[in-house]
């Protein structure tokens, strides 16, 4: 017969709450602590150490009584995230147990960062501490640290419009009817895509316009991880892409494949938005998709 094993429980407490006292060193750090400072005290070696202690660790010999005010700011040098807060700790939300370096100090303390999520934790995190308003003279006092402001959103809007010139309103409304439409050179025959008034390459006026097929190659890209409206996913890919018969690329989106699987020399096609949605913009084209045929070396 298996027996249950006996439990008891208990209580260790102090009535009115344990008292000590805090001796001319620890009492001087948590006395600044309350006047919204932070200082270290030397050894005879020149260390600083924060928290202060009474005889040097590494030698066991007291320290000088020179007293240096560090920090404010600190840098991280090891941490431990804590995704579910207890009832004890110092803040109601998951936050990082780190070991803090001040500026000016050679040892490091542990307190609380509030970094709002593990990924924006990191050894060499430059933090800085966020005081109570009142304080008391303890390590409390400081209710946990910051990281240090290194980036700013500035919510940024521009309205503009744009007058489409002749040969840029061609090359829109072949968009809107499912066409590239592109211009050639007679001079040195170079098709460029959207059409031009004049070629770039030896400057003579452009005056033929022909028509190019919606499959082309993949000249570079760039893999993009922030939201864009017009892309199919997060990350996505834009490219330049050489339709055949061009001579110059144009940017678009390409869609369709993963994005570690688009490389140069891949064989795209337009994948075209549905005919009663098509407009005169670049939007009427959705994105490029491989065409799955091999690869053109460039």
């Amino acid at each position: 017969m298996t027996s249950e094993p006996l439990v008891a429980d208990h209580v260790l407490e102090f009535p009115g709450g344990y008292t000590r006292s805090t001796g001319p060193v620890i009492g001087r750090f948590l006395t600044e602590l309350r006047d919204g400072r932070v200082v270290g005290v030397k050894t005879a070696g020149g260390r600083v150490l924060v928290p202060p202690l009474e005889y040097d660790p590494a030698t066991g010999e007291p320290v000088t009584g020179e007293w240096v005010e560090v920090g404010p700011a600190g840098t991280v040098t090891a941490w431990a995230w804590v995704h579910e807060p207890r009832k004890e700790h110092p803040l109601d939300r998951p936050f990082a147990w780190a070991l803090i370096r001040m500026d000016g100090a050679d040892t490091a303390l542990v307190h609380a960062v509030d970094a709002g999520n593990p990924k924006a934790m990191r050894p060499g995190l430059r933090v800085r501490p966020r005081w109570k308003t009142d304080r008391e003279g303890g390590i409390t006092d400081i209710a946990c640290f910051v990281p240090e402001v290194t980036m700013i959103v500035s919510p940024t809007r521009a309205e503009y419009r744009i007058r489409a010139s002749a040969s840029l309103t061609r090359f829109l409304e072949g968009i809107r009817d499912g066409v590239f439409r592109g211009g050639r050179c007679a001079a040195c025959d170079k098709v460029y895509v959207p059409i031009r008034v004049s070629c770039p390459e030896c400057g003579n006026v452009i005056g033929e316009e022909v028509e190019l097929p919606g499959t082309g190659t993949v000249t570079t890209f760039a893999i993009n991880n922030l939201p864009d409206p017009r892309a199919p996913e997060v990350p996505f890919i834009s490219a330049y892409i050489l339709l055949d018969g061009a001579d110059i690329p144009m940017i678009a989106l390409v869609g369709g494949v993963p994005a570690h699987e688009v490389r140069q020399g891949m064989r795209v096609r337009a994948e075209w938005a549905p005919a009663e949605e098509r407009t005169p913009s670049m939007s009427s084209v959705k994105w490029f998709t491989p065409t799955g045929e091999p690869d053109v070396e460039l």
